[in-house]
């Protein structure tokens, strides 16, 4: 990849990160007397006995497939569309509108559309309802969110001129070949065998021409070929109605009749009215909740792994940072562990490596000491680096009340280990902080996080380290070099294990410190069975959900 979007990009979706922690409905006494009493949810936000359920999430910033990079969007059209190849429960590629994806360099894809399909309004699926979502999508001027995603396909420079400014002199991308109704040819800028999990990703969705030629009003009632269509129009800042589509011939049948997502702007409220039983399935339950909700839900807390990464990365443009033993002894003088059991009950996952466990590739410990608590050692990296001059800034947005309780946690450890005595929080509204860290005026260590849009380890290291990607201003033209090997091999171990090359490359000068790994806490009201919640961009399985 070429540009910031990948930094940014996880931050943005930031699953539970992103959800406010303002207030609680007035109905919480009561919902606190039933819970005393032993009383269960009986759930349900639709009429009982429909064959429907009612799930919780912040509102989606838009519905177009090729205009979000929000989480809360992707649970919306991850029932609304099959992309040509979906993710199991796993992890691993599986085809969903795909028949078959090939190729034999990695470079050039051919690819087989199942036949068969049609739009939720009539129309057929064909090779070209892909062609022409994705030459939306990838079309600079219609500055859409997901853009970028595109930028592994030939003919994406072109679309997306330099400057930003000049009028692109064509409009559709030139990798991208339809050849019959039914086959694609893919043709990339380089080798990348990542591909077919990058076509996972939600932007690869296909348009139907009705909605292509009214856009605005498919961003209100999207018409996808998933197993679900929407019932109304979309009620913003209300709820998206969704039910099972009669005409859906993939693999992912529903066990129910339908899905209505309804949207909080407080991960509180939605917590109470998931033990009110107003909501049947809520992804995230906030922090400070999850003691309680374990207690009250009992089976019906539904907790998991995840892919999500908490960071605190340098700037290094700021010449203060530039020795990497300065940024060795900031690591090791965070207490991981201690914040862990302070502020996340223990139920997170001290870092030992820049990829999660969930992801192929993770090596138990690759980061070693670096990432473990040692307050002599740290020291004495500290006083090698010849020290720190001046304020020492810490930057985190204001997303969520955690970042403050364990930004002071590192705060008091670099006093007492490091004697950085002068130390000060800069706390930005979670609608400025991205901005501020992609135009680079942070002036210290900062919260990054990342929520893997595909599993890879690719889609890690690349996107958070790589020079043209990362937010540091670091460069190093053997991680570079690294990745771009791993990305053209044919040989998935031979890729795994320059991926891992690149990622020790990354540990030994720590422009940027992995922390913890989220846990994944959520919970289920009595009224639904079998809810699956993946640590994925697909997050929720709605179609697998059973209704009593």
């Amino acid at each position: 990849m070429t540009s910031l979007r990948g930094a940014s990009r996880g931050d943005r979706r930031l699953t539970g990160a992103g959800r406010r922690t303002t207030g609680l409905t007035t109905g919480l006494t009561t919902v606190l007397l039933a819970a005393s009493l032993g009383l269960s949810a009986c759930g349900g936000g639709d009429k009982a006995g429909d064959g429907t359920f009612t799930a919780g999430h912040p509102e989606p910033d838009h519905l177009v497939p090729g205009n979000t990079t929000s989480s809360y969007a992707f649970d919306v059209l991850s029932g609304l569309f099959d992309n040509l190849v979906g993710l199991s429960k796993d992890g691993k590629a599986v085809n969903l509108a795909a028949e078959s994806v090939t190729s034999d360099d990695q470079k050039v894809w051919m690819i087989k559309i199942r036949p068969g399909q049609k739009f939720h309004n009539g129309e057929p699926v064909t090779a070209g309802s892909f062609a022409d979502g994705w030459n939306n999508a990838a079309y600079g001027p219609n500055a859409y969110s997901a853009n970028d995603y595109f930028s592994h396909i030939k003919g994406y420079a072109e679309m997306n001129p330099a400057d930003g400014k000049a009028k692109p002199e064509v409009d559709r991308l030139s990798g991208v070949e339809v050849v019959d109704e039914s086959t694609l040819r893919v043709t990339l800028t380089d080798p990348f065998n990542q591909f077919p999990l990058l076509l996972t990703y939600p932007a690869f969705a296909p348009m139907p021409k009705a909605g292509l030629q009214d856009l605005t009003s498919f961003e209100e009632h999207p018409i996808g070929n998933g197993p679900y269509m929407m019932s109304g129009d979309w009620e913003r800042n209300k709820q998206i109605k969704l039910v099972a589509y009669p005409g859906y011939t993939g693999p992912r049948k529903p066990k129910n009749k339908g899905i209505t997502w309804k949207s909080y702007s407080s991960a509180e409220t939605a917590y109470t009215d998931l033990r009110a039983g107003r909501i049947d399935v809520l992804q995230t339950i906030p922090s400070a909740k999850v003691p309680e909700a374990r207690r009250l839900l009992g089976d019906r807390f539904l907790s998991r792994e995840m892919g999500t990464i908490d960071y605190l990365g340098f700037p290094l443009f700021d010449k203060r940072f530039a020795n990497p033993d300065l940024r060795k002894a900031i690591s090791m003088s965070i207490d991981r562990q201690g914040i862990n059991k302070a502020v996340y009950n223990g139920d997170y996952l001290p870092a030992d490596s820049l990829l999660p466990a969930i992801i192929t590739g993770h090596r138990p410990n690759a980061c070693g000491e670096l990432c473990g608590y040692d307050p002599v050692k740290a020291k004495a990296l500290y006083a090698r680096s010849g020290g720190f001059k001046g304020t020492l800034e810490l930057y985190f947005s204001n997303a969520q009340p955690t970042y403050y309780q364990w930004m002071q946690i590192v705060a008091n450890s670099l006093r007492q280990n490091l004697g950085i005595q002068d130390i000060q929080f800069r706390q930005v509204p979670a609608s400025d902080y991205f901005g501020m860290l992609n135009k680079r005026t942070e002036k210290g260590p900062y919260r990054q996080n990342w929520e893997a849009d595909y599993p890879s380890a690719q889609n890690y290291l690349e996107n958070m380290w790589s020079s043209g990607s990362n937010r540091m201003g670091w460069k190093s033209a053997e991680f570079d070099g690294l990745i771009a090997k791993a990305n053209r091999s044919s040989d998935p171990q031979e890729a795994l294990r320059l991926y891992n090359q690149a990622e020790d490359v990354a540990i030994r000068e720590m422009p940027m410190i992995p922390l913890w790994t989220w846990a994944g806490q959520g919970g289920r009201s009595d009224k639904v069975d079998n809810v699956t919640i993946t640590a994925y961009a697909t997050g929720l399985l709605a179609n697998e959900v059973t209704v009593k």
